[in-house]
């Protein structure tokens, strides 16, 4: 399992990679604080089904993650600072899920908390779009009829 902690300056900051699975409960008690008057929470979760252009409707099995570690912890890292610079952020908090995701399962959480609500779901939506646009986490879409493809960015060959 890869972790990756984010030294605290004044507020409590956590950038998570994990195999683990994410317990929503416990991130928004971690950014329950009383000077934020709002928490946003964001799971992002595995459907079952998944519908494209393509190949129209899908029923997923499961999703696998894979990760360029050192890389995707730094870019959170960024992510979370540059949106303590545009929001009044009391705590943030980054976890993204690796390996194997089932349906139903969360793959990432975005947990912010603000003074008031608008700054929070603003700077939640933010860091969300701009998370999975900017760090190198990729993703394959395993279906039941035992196909898998990579879905989104391309994921890097080696060699």
């Amino acid at each position: 399992m890869a972790i990756a902690w984010v030294a605290p300056c004044t507020n409590q900051r956590m950038i998570q990679l994990t195999h683990d699975k994410i317990d929503p409960t416990q991130l928004t008690g971690q950014a329950t604080h009383p000077a934020a008057g709002a928490v946003v929470l964001f799971l992002g979760t595995t459907r079952g089904v998944t519908s494209d252009q393509s190949s129209g409707e899908r029923h997923t099995a499961r999703l696998m993650y894979e990760a360029y570690n050192s890389m995707a912890e730094r870019k959170l890292a960024e992510l979370e600072a540059a949106a303590r610079e545009r929001w009044p952020i009391v705590e943030c908090l980054l976890v993204h899920r690796l390996g194997e995701v089932p349906v139903g399962e969360a793959s990432v959480a975005v947990v912010v908390s603000t003074a008031h609500r608008r700054e929070a779901f603003e700077a939640a939506e933010w860091l969300i779009d701009t998370l999975k646009q900017e760090v190198p986490i990729w993703k394959q879409e395993h279906y039941t009829d035992g196909q898998a493809e990579w879905v989104g960015a391309v994921r890097p060959t080696t060699g």
